[in-house]
């Protein structure tokens, strides 16, 4: 099945962000996201139908290097992007990295879609950063604007409404640790491998590695492991707090059961959580009060609040519809 990008429309500020230039807390310029998406050229698929982005019309399609899940029955509402260059270890090419870019574009406005999992069909490896053999073939004109796809692709990632769980199983190098960062919640094996190796190769981590990583770990052990370049098991992650769960194997299924948590919760009020969060974090403390009351009154304000304080009183499960 053809899975085709088309261009997303312009987000407008919302009054949060309206709320928040009047007072000077954020610039104007400053973009926080609609909370109101529109599905748009999403096409849907079951569990039982993988359909490979962009793949050719033909008996037997061309292996393509993302593969998307729509998942059914009590994973409704689940979206599995799955990496696939077991032939590179999820190095990203040219192809992959367009097909990423594709896959985002559409998820970000896709209103089914509640969980959103990042994994691999590559044995052994996650993702392994940018492939520095198709880097080494670049222009040096060509070469420096290839990375800066690749930032923008993981920008994207964090960008997705909806929360997004990466299953580390393998490798997780450089951008590829990269994607997982921009997550919101990192499932490893014991027996990954998880490092921003830059350093190696003379250059730092450039789409992303330099702030989540601190933010997430703490300046000084973040500053020692970019520095050397140093590589992690999936378990020393789970000890200083790169990934939330460590688990020998079914690092999906593990990631599946956080799904089946967040699944039955208001999505608009989950959206809305992610957004809070996110944008709090890079505010004082103060204003980020300020923001959190202005999420909390725009989820007051929804037909799902209702229904949730009406499921309650009937004690029935709730309905929700993200309205």
């Amino acid at each position: 099945m053809n899975f085709s990008c088309e261009r997303c429309p312009t987000i407008t500020m919302t009054s949060v962000m309206l709320r928040f230039a009047l007072r000077g807390v954020i610039a104007a310029k400053t973009s926080i996201p609609r909370l109101q998406f529109v599905a748009k050229s999403v096409p849907s698929v079951t569990s039982a139908r993988r359909y490979s982005i962009a793949a050719a019309a033909s008996p037997n399609p061309p292996l393509e290097p993302v593969v998307v899940d729509r998942l059914s029955g009590k994973h409704d509402g689940v979206v599995v992007i799955r990496m696939n260059r077991p032939e590179s270890k999820n190095a990203i090419s040219r192809r992959m990295l367009e097909m990423l870019k594709c896959t985002l574009a559409n998820l970000k406005y896709d209103k089914q879609a509640r969980v959103v999992i990042v994994k691999s069909d590559a044995k052994g490896a996650f993702c392994t950063g940018a492939d520095l053999k198709e880097v080494r073939s670049l222009s040096e004109e060509e070469a420096p604007k290839f990375v800066e796809e690749i930032r923008e692709m993981i920008e994207n990632v964090a960008a997705l409404p909806m929360p997004v769980i990466a299953v580390i199983e393998g490798f997780a190098l450089g951008g590829g640790l990269e994607i997982a960062l921009a997550c919101d919640i990192r499932v490893a094996s014991t027996e990954s491998k998880i490092g921003l190796v830059e350093t190696k190769i003379a250059v730092i981590p450039g789409a992303g590695g330099t702030q989540r990583l601190p933010r997430m770990i703490g300046t000084s052990l973040a500053k020692e492991l970019i520095f050397s370049g140093r590589m992690i098991s999936g378990y020393e992650a789970a000890k200083i707090g790169l990934v939330s769960y460590v688990v020998e194997e079914h690092a999906f299924e593990k990631a599946l059961q956080i799904a089946e948590e967040i699944l039955p919760r208001g999505p608009f009020a989950v959206k809305a959580a992610k957004s809070a969060i996110d944008h709090g974090m890079q505010i004082d403390l103060t204003n980020g009060l300020l923001l959190e009351k202005e999420y909390y009154s725009m989820t007051m304000q929804t037909k799902d609040r209702l229904e949730g304080l009406k499921a309650f009183l009937e004690k029935r499960p709730p309905a929700f519809k993200g309205e």
